[in-house]
Parts: structure tokens; C-alpha cells; sequence
């Protein structure tokens, strides 16, 4: 048991799971986007819908995609930083099958073009699940640096990515495996021990059948929202 499941986080809010954990959907997303956010698009499902206007959860989760953490006194003005800073969002209801109550599933606009789909559920004490990435189903917390590779479900696509990561001396601490069906479109979520190198992240882009690299490093520094 990690001590967070007993005190929780620190955090401007009233509630871990509506406040500080959709503030960390937002900032995964974020650094999965791995650029700033320019439009947001944000649906709420279960009691993120039916309760979280109440607790915060849409400032939380906006605050979060600024770059802002959960203790953070700007938190509540998340909705006028995000004017400021040219960041247009739209918050949506959604009903999904099978979900966790407390799940935000978001579409995600960089400045640069990247384009990001994920979907999320604040599972209690700030901890977070990622369930999808890019409509294809993951299972991470956001706790590691991660690896998510998008690629075709060829021979050889596993092998020549964790080659590359040993030759880097980076241990998979897990790794998880989904697909569409034989043959068709896959997708790699690697956790590993170490900080991913951005070179590394692109010569894994350009290694055969692999459709698109995505990378989580959590002991890179949060750029905060512009004060």
C-alpha cells in the first residue's frame, strides 16, 4: 500500500478523485500530446458528470492541461488562463459502457498539429488509469515513463523495439500488448525503469511497421501555465 492511499495528495479542492486526479488526467494527456494544448475537447462521464461541476472537476482537469499541479492556488481561475493563454475548450456529457465512474475521455489539438485521443479514470487518492489511448485499449497509471507505440501487428515490430531500447540500457519494467485482430493495427505500452530519450523516441518512429511513438517521462520537469 502506497502511502498516497491513505492521506492522499496535496491539493486546492474538495475531493482527491474529482479535483487532484482529473488535474493528473490532464497533465498526462498533456505530456502525452508533448505539445501545448491549443483545443480541447472533454466529455464526462458518470459521477465526472453528474457531480463533478460541484467539486471542480472541470476546472481540475482544465488546470491540468495548462500544466498546472494539483496544490496549485490558480487552480479555481484554470477557465480564465486558459483565455489568456489562447487554449479553446468545449466539455461535453458522454455515457460509456463499462466505465468507471469517474472517467473523462478527451480529444486533444497541440499547437504544432499533434493530435491526441485519450480516456481516463480518477481511481481515487490522485491515481489515475488510462484505459485508451487513440481509440485502441491501454492500461497505465501515468507513475512510470512510458513508452506507447502505435504499429502494425507484424513479425519482428516487438523485437526491433525492445532491441532498441536495450541497446539504450533501459529495462521494460512491464509491457502490455493490444490489437485490433491478427494482422491488423497494434499497439505497445512500455514501462520502463529509466528516462526515455527524445532521439530514441524518433529513431523508434522510423523503425518498420511502426505507425506512431508516444512518450511519457514523468521526471521531466512540468512546464507550468504562464503566470
Amino acid at each position: 500500500m502506497n502511502i498516497m492511499d491513505i492521506i492522499g495528495p496535496v491539493m486546492v479542492g474538495p475531493s482527491s478523485s474529482h479535483t487532484a486526479g482529473a488535474v493528473k488526467i490532464g497533465q498526462i494527456s498533456r505530456k502525452l500530446l508533448a505539445e501545448p494544448v491549443q483545443q480541447a475537447e472533454i466529455c464526462f462521464h458518470g459521477s465526472f458528470l453528474a457531480t463533478g461541476k460541484g467539486h471542480g472537476t472541470d476546472k481540475a482537469l482544465v488546470a491540468g492541461l495548462l500544466g498546472l499541479r494539483p496544490d496549485d492556488p490558480r487552480l479555481p481561475d484554470s477557465f480564465a488562463l486558459a483565455a489568456e493563454q489562447g487554449m479553446a475548450f468545449r466539455i461535453h456529457p458522454v455515457e460509456l459502457r463499462s466505465a468507471h465512474p469517474n472517467t473523462a475521455v478527451l480529444t486533444l489539438t497541440g499547437r504544432e498539429g499533434r493530435v491526441l485521443s485519450m480516456k481516463a479514470a480518477s481511481v481515487g487518492g490522485g491515481r489515475i488509469r488510462v484505459t485508451e489511448i487513440d481509440g485502441v485499449p491501454a492500461d497505465f497509471g501515468g507513475d512510470s515513463n512510458t513508452l506507447i507505440i502505435h504499429n502494425e501487428d507484424t513479425p519482428g515490430c516487438i523485437a526491433e523495439v525492445t532491441t532498441c531500447l536495450a541497446v539504450r540500457r533501459i529495462n521494460v519494467a512491464s509491457m502490455q500488448v493490444f490489437r485490433a485482430g491478427t494482422g491488423g493495427y497494434a499497439v505497445m505500452v512500455l514501462e520502463c525503469d529509466s528516462h526515455i530519450p527524445h532521439p530514441l523516441e524518433r529513431k523508434l518512429a522510423t523503425l518498420p511497421g511502426i505507425l506512431k511513438v508516444t512518450c511519457l517521462n514523468i521526471d521531466e520537469p512540468e512546464e507550468d501555465a504562464e503566470e
